[in-house]
């Protein structure tokens, strides 16, 4: 909710009265929402793994995971989350899929 009423507020009138900020601030309005869709998407494939795993069905699982271990790469080489991070949640999704 909180993004909302920032881009209403942006929109009606850019907090910045200098140029350079002004366009610092759409920048980083176009950063956050590429960054949310990003972080959304790497969830989405997390949660699959996960739902997986509490079915115990180890195929899909296994099938899961590996769609999912390009995507938790690419968002921490894209700076979105850090990369012991992203080796924490592989590490600890493939302990629990070998657990089944």
């Amino acid at each position: 909710m909180r993004g909302s009423i920032f881009i209403i507020r942006f929109q009606e009138k850019p907090l910045a009265n200098i140029q350079s900020a002004k366009k610092r601030a759409r920048q980083a309005e176009h950063r956050r929402q590429s960054n949310a869709s990003r972080r959304s998407m790497m969830r989405t494939y997390v949660k699959a793994v996960v739902n997986a795993i509490a079915g115990n069905d180890k195929p899909a699982a296994e099938a899961a995971f590996k769609k999912a271990v390009p995507v938790l790469d690419r968002t921490a080489q894209q700076g979105l989350m850090s990369k012991n991070k992203a080796a924490r949640h592989k590490s600890r999704l493939n302990a629990q899929i070998k657990a089944l």
